[in-house]
């Protein structure tokens, strides 16, 4: 009986280490797959902003879908680099830049095939020679097939594509550390329930059912967002602290949301 008490208990102690041992492992391995695939996304949307057309290959399987929620299916790698060429490509004068929205993109394993990678961007304009211009704004989402440890895009989603907001073009000022702290909270709004205004490094954010956006500055109570046109004007009350904020869409008022935290 002895004997079979101790067994059990380095059993025990056997199956705790090595569950502990698989978490563990599990977590290493979603790490470096997240590092893998961001720093693939990277070299290919540096490919794509410098127009280098015949260098997609590398990044693409030959039997590549890609879906564009304005110009439909386009299938196999070679066709689309050729349409890369003739259209987005074309003319040396004109040129497009990708830029990821902070925070939002994010990358999931896909069992015995590869990863996903999702996420929204925008899309800066460039045209003979005057000052780049924020035109666009759209979501993707990209499936990653490793081949015995060789990683390409075999589906291509980029959908949602909206026109850049007024805002984009807004000047802004830096709020200072205090400025940004009076702001930063927790807040209740009627119809888009809670939205939390934080601190990341430098940068003010705000975060809202599926929106996560930068907040910029028109003044340190009125702030607004450059991907839609959405104000944020902030009031204290008699002892200086930040109590709500009204939000504003295209000028008009729609809700007031009041700080909670």
């Amino acid at each position: 009986m002895k004997n079979y008490i101790l067994l059990i208990l380095f059993s025990g102690i056997f199956l705790v280490s090595n569950n502990a041992f698989s978490q563990e492992s599990t977590i290493k391995t979603s790490e470096n797959l997240e590092e893998k695939i961001l720093t693939l996304d990277s070299q290919f949307w540096k490919v794509y902003n410098s127009c280098e057309a015949d260098d997609f290959k590398q990044f693409l399987t030959g039997d590549l879908e890609f879906y564009h929620d304005k110009g439909g299916l386009t299938k196999t790698s070679n066709t689309l680099i050729e349409l890369v060429k003739k259209g987005l490509c074309a003319d040396p004068n004109t040129r497009l830049r990708r830029e990821a929205v902070k925070g939002s993109v994010k990358v999931y394993p896909l069992q015995n095939y590869g990863a996903i990678i999702t996420g929204e961007h925008l899309f800066y304009l460039t045209e003979n020679g005057k000052k780049e211009q924020l035109v666009e704004s759209a979501k993707f989402t990209h499936v990653w097939q490793n081949e015995n440890g060789t990683w390409r895009m075999s589906r291509v989603l980029s959908y949602d594509h909206q026109k850049a907001s007024k805002n984009s073009a807004k000047p802004n000022v830096q709020l200072s550390a205090q400025a940004m702290k009076s702001l930063t909270g927790t807040y209740k709004a009627p119809n888009t329930g809670i939205v939390t205004i934080y601190a990341n490094d430098s940068t003010l954010r705000i975060k809202a059912g599926k929106m996560n956006s930068e907040l910029f500055a028109a003044s340190e109570t009125s702030l607004f967002i450059k991907e839609a046109p959405l104000r944020f004007d902030f009031e204290k009350d008699s002892q200086g602290k930040v109590v709500k904020f009204t939000v504003f869409e295209n000028g008009n008022a729609v809700e007031v949301a009041v700080r909670v935290e």
